[in-house]
């Protein structure tokens, strides 16, 4: 073991310690479902906007999403940052932020599938969405598993070790659950806080590492202007032009990764917790810049991974590409190897914070919507957190298990285990919550065909694109847009919701007034 080693393990260590001495402050603060679930609806701006930034931009933007499309889009793939700090950021907290805040707490609802049992007046539709959420969140949570675990084999020279991915694997989750298990969301807030700064100062200098290794910004595009088309044609410098090589694709992954935390379970319950109208005010303020500087400068330094990386870097024994070893390997080509332990945290921060809001919101969701009131009748506040605990363990082991089976496999790369559960989840929810909040018209039915075809179209699409297709071989048709993307089925899903609620809305029976008015009554008359 050499020095840099020790450094390593020392920065891991006091990472560690922190987290769980902040889920150790918190679990004073819990003392029922809604300060377990929610913190008691009185988080303050900053707290919240750094939790919702810290939830959003994961190890799976900033190892999956950020080579992926920085190698099949150049310095373009800048437009999926700006599309999740205007639209996935500014725009969600603009639109939803006030008005989620005002109806939920006037349904006194903790959960998205409460929302939608109480404001459409259906237990059947709060425990569909809460079986939606369990079983589409563990891809997703998978996922985050992933990038973290790639980079760490890289940084932290885990190859050297039998079984190291599987060991890094298994002491995240057993440090993710530990925190959010003891402390609930005030834990995983605080501990949003602090890794969100972490992100910041890393990010900074991963990029001015990343540039400095080829001689500066105008060097390195320089360089990127010389690659040629993948699809070998004579264009040259593609992958540094303003659109690059592929923008009707481009503007399917700005849909799905920005329009879809308007539909995410984990996201939009930020808006739930914030405790009044000046907060979100500022948070909206907070987490723009925030994603600006993540979001943005991930797919920004992403886009230069083709001048570090060739195609037979990343080339597995198989002859495909493994896209979620691009960004480990450009970081390993640039960042200095005193810089690495920063580089570590950085994306231990970058996992930390989603995977804990993904499986508390999983676990909560199955205890309050599923189990209480229906399998068990009588339930005391105690025993519904009680049982929350043992989900997030249960969640926590599950994603693990599907973690290593894909790493393992070599089948489910980063982008495809988290556009599974995106499209899904946001297929399904985005257009009967956005609409719900608003449009007094909305009707079961509608939330129905927005669940069906959320749900549908993602799983349809995943059962194509891997060939099967009652017994024969399927193949999609040739098409400017890539129909067999899980990404661009995810989008589609997003925006056929969209269309498909109103419509089904107009033809299909109302509420009952009462249900209706209800869930408007504290919200402000428009002059």
């Amino acid at each position: 073991m050499d020095s840099l080693d020790l450094l390593y393990g020392a920065v891991i260590v006091v990472f560690f310690a922190m987290i769980i001495g902040v889920g150790v402050y918190s679990k004073k603060h819990t003392k029922d479902v809604s300060s377990f679930v929610l913190g008691g609806r009185r988080v303050g701006p900053w707290l919240t906007a750094f939790s919702f930034g810290a939830t959003y931009f994961s190890a799976v933007i900033f190892i999956g999403y950020a080579g992926k499309f920085g190698w099949d889009f150049g310095v373009s793939a800048l437009w999926i940052g700006l599309g999740n700090a205007f639209i996935g950021s500014l725009a969600a907290w603009v639109v939803l932020g006030k008005r989620c805040r005002i109806m939920t707490k006037t349904l006194n609802t903790n959960t998205m599938p409460d929302f939608f049992g109480k404001r459409y007046d259906s237990k059947a539709l709060r425990i569909t969405a809460a079986l939606i959420i369990f079983i589409f969140m563990i891809p997703y949570s998978a996922s985050v598993f992933n990038g973290l675990s790639y980079l760490f084999t890289n940084a932290l020279r885990l190859d050297r070790i039998n079984n190291g991915y599987e060991i890094c694997i298994i002491v995240m989750s057993v440090l993710a659950a530990t925190y959010v298990i003891l402390g609930g969301y005030m834990s995983t807030a605080i501990n949003d806080f602090i890794q969100g700064m972490i992100m910041i100062v890393g990010i900074v200098l991963t990029i001015v590492c990343v540039l400095n290794h080829h001689g500066g910004l105008m060097s390195s595009m320089s360089e990127l202007s010389k690659v040629p088309a993948a699809d070998g044609s004579s264009f040259q410098g593609v992958y540094s032009s303003l659109f690059g090589p592929d923008p009707i694709n481009l503007i399917g992954v700005v849909i799905l990764t920005s329009l879809g935390t308007w539909g995410l379970p984990q996201m939009v319950q930020k808006f739930y917790s914030i405790k009044d109208d000046k907060s979100v005010h500022t948070a909206t303020i907070v987490s723009t810049v925030f994603a600006i500087i993540i979001a943005g400068g991930s797919y920004f330094m992403g886009g230069f991974g083709r001048i570090f990386v060739t195609a037979d870097d990343i080339k597995t024994s198989s002859g495909s590409l493994n896209m979620d070893m691009i960004m480990p390997k450009v970081l390993d080509t640039a960042v200095p190897a005193v810089l690495v332990a920063i580089l570590v945290v950085l994306v231990l921060s970058a996992s930390m914070s989603p995977l804990t809001s993904l499986v508390l919101t999983s676990s909560s969701t199955i205890t309050l919507d599923v189990i209480s009131g229906n399998i068990i009748k009588d339930m005391s506040e105690k025993k519904k957190v009680s049982i929350i605990r043992l989900l997030l363990a249960f969640f926590v082991l599950v994603s693990m298990a599907l973690a290593i089976y894909s790493y393992r496999s070599n089948d489910m790369y980063i982008t495809k285990l988290m556009s599974i559960s995106w499209g899904a989840m946001a297929g399904s929810f985005l257009a009967p919550f956005f609409y719900g909040l608003f449009w007094k018209g909305v009707t079961k039915a509608a939330v129905w065909a927005s669940f069906i075809s959320g749900v549908g179209i993602t799983v349809s699409h995943l059962i194509l694109s891997n060939g099967a297709l009652f017994g024969h071989n399927f193949k999609f048709p040739d098409c400017a847009v890539n129909l067999s993307s899980p990404i661009n089925a995810g989008a589609f899903a997003m925006l056929f919701g969209l269309v498909i609620v109103p419509v089904v809305s107009w033809i299909s029976p109302k509420l009952k007034k009462g249900v209706v008015e209800k869930a408007f009554a504290d919200i402000p008359v428009e002059k």
